[in-house]
């Protein structure tokens, strides 16, 4: 007994020797100082912004281990937060970008926690703006938040082809702390529909060009933000996209749908497209145009530009220059978290430093 026993511990250590595991920190440190007019109560606004700057600044943790037969085991936990403060972001979460834990496997990849969903990918397919401080989120901020609690998920690569899914048995469990904090949790005995989402995309990629589609509905909760204070309102997102790439950057054209089913009911548009460029290996410029519906009542139109300069691998320099143009209706900020005076067209700047580690 006293040999099996031993010769099974011999096993388990020669088994753990062999997996193959990594972990990796990472993270992004974006600030600067931002500058836009025409603020709600009529002035200007200058200072560090609170929400982003090029990107959201972030850290986290990746980690994978090998554990034989094309079999992994993954996890990634990400956090984010305001350089000019410190303070923790999405809610006030300590890792409220992602937390997550899963399986990779040669048929794809399920994983289980909070995680960005299928309306992130297929946005970012085409977006060359990316969530900066000037951009399609400060229409949909939605879309700067992109991420399902308590989900389980799935991604699988075959070829060209792409397919993923996410399904989220309480999608927002957060409270009014923060911009993604709808205070939709779920998980409720005998409400079974209440704060589920699903998510689902196909895309096909080639060298050169890509096409994207996906589906995003949400459904709401007691005790919700509005509108959708109950399960049975829905809010659906549609998003078809597709870039063409050549030897020296990429052009993305894009259309987001929303259809808000609700006491108060909602529908929109968003039309983008834009162009990214790298004449030279330290410069990249980036400029596009997103113009927003609200049927039957509003719309505007955003013209972002933005500039990077490289000063290593890993820092470097940018600019951003917004212009958005309000209907009569309409008060859109230029930019992230800002404010504007009804119908009044809105300039917005930025100067920043990015750091990538």
């Amino acid at each position: 007994m006293k040999r099996t026993y031993a010769l099974s511990g011999l096993a388990l250590v020669a088994a753990t020797a062999q997996a193959q595991s990594s972990v990796t920190l990472y993270g992004i440190v974006d600030t600067g100082v931002a500058f836009y007019n025409h603020a709600a109560n009529g002035g200007s606004f200058v200072g560090v912004p609170a929400l982003t700057g090029e990107l959201p600044s972030r850290v986290g943790l990746r980690g994978t281990e090998d554990l034989g037969g094309g079999l992994k085991g993954v996890f990634n936990l990400e956090s984010g937060f305001a350089p000019g403060t410190g303070q923790l972001a999405y809610g006030g979460r300590l890792w409220g970008r992602t937390a997550n834990i899963g399986l990779s496997t040669p048929y794809g990849t399920v994983t289980l926690g909070r995680q960005f969903n299928m309306t992130y990918y297929s946005v970012a397919f085409a977006d060359v703006i990316g969530p900066t401080l000037m951009s399609m989120p400060n229409f949909d901020p939605y879309l700067a938040v992109v991420r399902s609690d308590n989900s389980i998920a799935y991604s699988g690569k075959f070829g060209g082809l792409t397919a993923g899914a996410t399904y989220s048995f309480g999608r927002d469990a957060a409270g009014p702390a923060g911009p993604s904090a709808t205070n939709c949790g779920g998980q409720v005995p005998g409400n079974y529909l209440a704060c589920k989402q699903f998510t689902g995309m196909l895309s096909y990629e080639t060298g050169s060009y890509g096409v994207v589609g996906s589906y995003d509905q949400m459904r709401g909760g007691n005790g919700a933000a509005a509108p959708l204070t109950s399960s049975a309102y829905t809010d659906t997102r549609t998003v078809v996209a597709g870039y063409y790439a050549f030897s020296l950057g990429k052009l993305g054209l894009g259309w987001i749908h929303r259809n808000v089913d609700a006491a108060a009911s909602l529908r929109t548009d968003i039309y983008f497209g834009g162009i990214e460029y790298f004449p030279v290996p330290q410069w990249e410029f980036d400029a596009q145009v997103s113009h927003y519906i609200q049927h039957g009542n509003s719309n505007a139109t955003l013209t972002t530009t933005k500039i990077n300069y490289l000063l290593s691998k890993s820092t470097f320099l940018y600019a951003l220059a917004g212009y958005m143009i309000n209907s009569k209706k309409s008060a859109v900020s230029v930019a992230a978290g800002g404010t504007a005076e009804l119908g009044i067209n809105q300039t917005g700047v930025m100067l920043g430093i990015q750091h990538r580690f």
